[in-house]
């Protein structure tokens, strides 16, 4: 009544004073509030502007806002009077035709009333409650000021959340609780759901731009992603609802492209297989209605064509949904920026993360579509193959992660240069992620080799040291490309594309370690532990140096590999000031196994050539060794040869300079010299016929220097007469003597040439058993040399299992490694094993005890394994022999101490001394001398298997088990990548 009384009212001061005074009064009354809010409500039909005045000075001392949202005002009298007030006062503020002329400040904390009744709406629908707040909403947003974006997406959120949750059309009425009347849900929610599709339309209206269309779509992402089929199908509706409102009856005024489009046209395109068939229909609308306003903001004379083409491309979508979306494709690629297109592309690869298969099927072909078509451009690939990256370890279905291998081989082989950049930025190149991406880059041949040779390329990016920072060292792109390499060289698909650019990569990786020199950043590349088990990641330089190492093994270039290791040769690569010799070292081994000459040769010419002094230094180093070991005039002809040396002369490092002139006194290019040295060898050798000749290591030294001078051209019938005068001086009491005469030894069996070749292996022959002994050596620089040798000659007589002899020499230990280096020359030598008999009688007598103790268990291993062979091969002279050397054996060990036993098993107290050998063990693989905690090995071998010497085997086949992560190889052989495992 007296809100009555007071709309009646003429004084407008009257009106005022009158309606403070009663919403001073208490508000405690559930009637109270009800009677003043009605009255409030009256009142403003006629006197608006004191109405508002009065309102929005309570609401500025907070007790409007408190009173209302307090716990206590479950009051449903309250929500309705509350609601009709504030329905009565949005349709007296549409009635006034000056409201526009006005501010009204108070108008979101209005707002945020009416979102609190709507939040405290239960879960059924039994009033038009949430219909009048959508409605009061919509007008109060007309007014002025316009709804901040914070308010409005308040509003989106809590309508959206209070419509979509509802329970599915069909159960609406059985989760009512008992009303009378029973309401009509069906058509309560119709006019819910409109009172929200007006409510998206007025905010379309008041802001008509596609950035407005797009912060609305935004507030439906959660709901287009829902799990459940009804949230997915109400919002889907509501979208094709408002697009349809906006291409028919707005016309939008900003050209904006905001990118965020694109992923919202990607969240719609992958509801195009949903379960169900309305959401399926509506979603397909939505795309064609988006594209639709795209080609109507962009107002080319083409229009109405594209317009005609979507709407048949859209009804020959809905007859063919298997269709493989080319036309769907081409229209995005034409309508959509760069920016949208990458944002689709992204969403669509969210996608693939799916445990539905339809939704992830559909995403991936899609995004195949897109690749085949060459509609990514380049600027667009490294944001694409981050967030492929960051999906791979969630994709579930494995045809997915196939699909997807096979698009980055697509985008590889398109943007390859790109491709490589933004793999390589994606992490540390030894995380395990990233190797699935370069597999899929290494497809096709063309393809790894277009990748390996931009790695090369990144490689050689090597700014000087003083234009680099110490925190900018680790981000330098050639230490990234150096450990992709590094990891690239134990992944099997870019093995052959290795092989390919092998040249290359030893020159990049040798000038790259000097590099490093250079910049002072070699911590920690001596003290990497070779046996730890332990997994650390390697550090700049050391990671280099086991690449090098890792270049020659996976190659299968191992006799290379193993050349420098058994002569400790990479530990020469550690130290500015011995990597000269590392590197020649490394030449000689490479020429003397004719490894990739030709290819390293022509590199080697370019690097000769370069500006920079690093690459001068490798260059000439490599071309100086080579010109002593191998017959180079079948590539380059002496006069060219010639002119690239003589550049080298006027190079300001004194290095360079040194070894050009050295090359250019080489024999091949003064073939004259081959007569003079081999007249040199020939008196050198009469010094060696005397019967005490004077000063041995330096005449072994010269003997050396000779050989190696005299190289490919060899030294012909001296080389044996040379070996005759070595094997004697094994057995020297000097260490120095018979260390050198062993190691030179291994070079005099190579250097006969074919016509004495065959009569250096018999000769070579003959030194087996007193080699073998001398790994017992009790000097380790003579077990080092006699270990190189061993090698050597094994290699000469083309032994069986020549790879693992050499992995038993580098990493053994113990009887383990004696009895499978023991298999290896014996069965590698059949019918032969009363020879070996015979040459290790002689060590009996020997006064070295070491070499005595290791010939009794070598013939001890011989008689019980090969007994029936003997048997078959002794002569009676041999036997005569036999027992004369027992005979004076255990006449000799008479009264000594049992831990000393004789050599025959069973014979002398004790225990036999164990013995070399066992004939089953020939034919199965021994306990491994690098088993866990000993320090990981290559395979034992098995007699008789596929593995064959020469033929390429992955270092950790048949290794033992290792914990994750673990280096497979053994130590001392280039580290094996974590990722590559």
């Amino acid at each position: 009544m007296f809100g009555l009384i007071l709309r009646e009212s003429a004084s407008e001061e009257l009106v005022t004073w009158h309606l403070a005074k009663v919403l001073e009064l208490s508000h405690q009354s559930s009637s109270h509030r009800e009677g003043m809010a009605l009255a409030v409500g009256i009142t403003s039909s006629s006197h608006l502007e004191q109405v508002w005045a009065t309102l929005e000075h309570l609401g500025r001392t907070r007790f409007l806002r408190s009173a209302l949202v307090s716990s206590d005002s479950q009051d449903n009298a309250l929500k309705a009077s509350f609601l009709s007030a504030s329905v009565m006062l949005a349709k007296a503020l549409g009635q006034e035709s000056s409201t526009q002329s006005y501010k009204f400040t108070q108008i979101p904390e209005l707002i945020q009333c009416l979102l609190c009744i709507l939040q405290k709406e239960p879960n059924f629908l039994a009033t038009l409650y949430r219909q009048k707040v959508i409605l009061v909403i919509v007008k109060l947003s007309q007014l002025r000021p316009r709804l901040k974006p914070m308010v409005k997406s308040r509003i989106l959120q809590t309508c959206l959340q209070s419509l979509y949750t509802l329970p599915p059309t069909e159960m609406l009425k059985t989760c009512l609780p008992p009303l009378e009347p029973a309401p009509d849900v069906l058509v309560l929610y119709q006019k819910c759901m409109q009172a929200l599709d007006l409510l998206l339309q007025s905010f379309v209206s008041e802001n008509k731009s596609m950035d407005e269309l797009c912060f609305l779509l935004q507030h439906t992402e959660p709901w287009l992603k829902s799990s459940k089929s009804y949230e997915r199908k109400r919002v889907v509706q509501s979208i094709f609802l408002l697009l349809k409102h906006v291409v028919d009856r707005v016309k939008l005024t900003e050209e904006a492209m905001p990118s965020e489009l694109g992923h919202q046209v990607g969240l719609l395109t992958l509801l195009w297989r949903d379960k169900d068939e309305v959401t399926q229909s509506h979603s397909r609308q939505c795309v064609y209605l988006l594209l639709q306003l795209l080609i109507q903001q962009k107002g080319s004379t083409a229009e109405y064509m594209r317009l005609n083409k979507m709407k048949n491309f859209e009804t020959s979508l809905r007859r063919d949904s298997e269709m493989k979306f080319y036309n769907l494709v081409k229209a995005l690629d034409e309508n959509l920026t760069v920016a949208q297109h990458t944002q689709l592309v992204l969403t669509l690869l969210q996608g693939l993360c799916s445990h539905n298969s339809l939704h992830c099927n559909l995403a991936s072909k899609l995004l195949l579509t897109i690749i085949e078509d060459h509609s990514i451009r380049p600027e667009q690939v490294a944001e694409i193959l981050q967030g492929l990256f960051q999906e791979l370890p969630r994709i579930v279905f494995k045809e997915i992660l196939h699909s997807m291998m096979r698009a980055v081989a697509l985008l590889g082989t398109q943007h390859t240069q790109q491709a490589v950049e933004a793999v390589l930025s994606l992490c540390q190149p030894s995380e395990r992620q990233v190797v699935p991406l370069w597999k899929a880059l290494a497809t096709t041949s063309p393809l790894a080799r277009k990748v390996i040779t931009l790695l090369y390329v990144k490689l050689k990016v090597r700014p000087p040291r003083e234009l680099i920072r110490v925190p900018e060292q680790a981000k330098l792109v050639s230490l990234l490309a150096l450990g992709t390499i590094y990891e690239l060289l134990y992944v099997p698909e870019y093995r052959a594309t290795v092989r390919w650019a092998f040249a290359g990569i030893l020159l990049g990786l040798l000038t790259q370690l000097h590099y490093l020199f250079e910049l002072d950043a070699v911590e920690g590349i001596s003290d990497y532990q070779e046996e730890s088990l332990e997994v650390k990641a390697l550090s700049p330089s050391r990671t280099c140096l086991e690449a090098l190492k890792g270049l020659f093994w996976t190659t299968n270039y191992w006799e290379v590999f193993a050349y420098l290791k058994l002569l400790r040769g990479w530990e020469l690569f550690e130290h500015l000031e011995t990597y000269p010799e590392g590197v020649t070292l490394l030449a000689r081994a490479m020429a003397h196994y004719d490894c990739e000459v030709k290819a390293v040769l022509g590199q080697a010419v370019i690097s000769l050539k370069s500006p920079e002094e690093r690459d001068n230094i490798v260059a000439v180093l490599i071309i100086a060794e080579f010109l002593n070991g191998q017959e180079l005039t079948q590539y380059v002809s002496r006069r060219t040869m010639d002119s690239f040396l003589s550049l080298g002369l006027n190079n300001p490092n004194q290095l360079v300079r040194t070894m050009s002139l050295k090359g250019l006194s080489s024999t091949l290019m003064h073939p004259q010299k081959v007569v003079l040295l081999r007249d040199q060898l020939a008196s050198l050798l009469d010094s060696f016929l005397k019967p005490e000749p004077k000063d041995l290591l330096g005449l072994m030294e010269i003997l050396g220097d000779i050989l190696h001078r005299l190289g490919a051209q060899g030294i012909g019938c001296i080389s044996l007469k040379i070996a005759q005068q070595l094997l004697p001086l094994f057995e020297n009491e000097q260490e120095g003597v018979r260390g050198e005469a062993i190691l030179l030894y291994g070079d005099v069996i190579h250097s006969g040439g074919k016509k004495f070749r065959q009569q250096l292996k018999n000769h070579a022959f003959q030194a087996l058993v007193p080699l073998l002994l001398h790994l017992a050596d009790s000097c380790p620089d003579v077990v080092m040399k006699t270990k190189f040798t061993f090698l050597r000659c094994a290699l000469l007589l083309k032994w069986e299992f020549r790879k693992e002899l050499f992995g038993k020499l580098a990493w053994g230990r113990g009887l383990g490694a004696e009895n499978d280096i023991f298999i290896y020359m014996v069965e590698s030598n059949f019918g032969s094993y009363h020879q070996f008999l015979m040459q290790a009688l002689v060590y009996l007598s020997s006064p070295n005890r070491c070499l005595k103790v290791t010939a009794m268990k070598f013939i001890g291993g011989i008689l019980q394994d090969y007994f029936t062979d003997l048997c078959f091969h002794l002569k009676r002279g041999d036997v005569k022999t036999l027992r004369k050397c027992e005979q004076g054996c255990l006449s000799r060990e008479q009264g000594r101490d049992p831990r000393h036993p004789a050599w025959a098993p069973g014979t002398g107290p004790g225990p036999p001394t164990p013995h070399l050998g066992s004939r089953h063990r020939a034919m199965t693989p021994t306990h491994p001398a690098w088993a866990p905690g000993t320090g990981p090995g290559p395979p034992t071998p098995r007699l008789g298997s596929g593995h064959r010497a020469g033929t390429p085997t992955h270092p950790s086949a048949g290794a033992p088990g290792r914990a994750p992560g673990a280096c497979p190889f053994p130590a001392g052989l280039p580290s094996a990548p974590q990722q590559a495992l």
